[in-house]
């Protein structure tokens, strides 16, 4: 092919070709990729009718080439930008996680400290085993108002020692 003709089939198909890849990378690309993708399409074709492909319509076949080529971008660009699903990677854990829970234990520790042993006892259940009123009713044989009154006093009296701890 001669450079004439590829110039005649450049400026015929190249503002279609640009608005079809426009099109196509809207969404996810900006004007310079689609130019892009416009100008690797039309490399393509010019190496096959250079090879001597059998043409029979050039833009259909132009049209093909720059949807595939767009197809093919954006292909690549999700599989760049796939995030990774999940925390748990191997070694993964982020470095201030555990002084997290230790500084978590040692003010636990300590607000639980001023408490008597039924108010941890009740605070325990409700809030590390997530059981209710009736449930604990249950296993304690006390009465729910009982325990209600004291795990709101235990709550109390560790808020009332933030306060003086801050």
């Amino acid at each position: 092919m001669k450079t004439e003709e590829l110039l005649v089939i450049d400026e015929a198909l190249r503002h279609n070709l640009i608005n079809m890849a426009q099109r196509f990378v809207s969404s996810w690309g900006t004007l310079a990729e689609a130019e892009d993708i416009v100008q690797e399409s039309l490399i393509v074709l010019w190496h096959l009718m250079e090879d001597g492909y059998p043409v029979k319509n050039i833009n259909a076949l132009a049209g093909k080439i720059v949807r595939t080529r767009c197809i093919s971008s954006y292909r690549r660009r999700k599989i760049l930008q796939r995030p990774l699903l999940g925390d748990d990677f191997l070694g993964g854990t982020p470095a201030s996680s555990i002084i997290d829970e230790q500084d978590a234990m040692l003010i636990k520790d300590k607000l639980y400290g001023g408490l008597s042993d039924t108010q941890r006892l009740f605070l325990d259940l409700r809030n590390e085993e997530g059981m209710s009123l009736d449930e604990m009713s249950a296993l304690t044989g006390k009465p729910k108002t009982s325990i209600k009154t004291s795990i709101s006093a235990a709550r109390h009296q560790m808020l009332e020692q933030l306060k003086k701890e801050l």
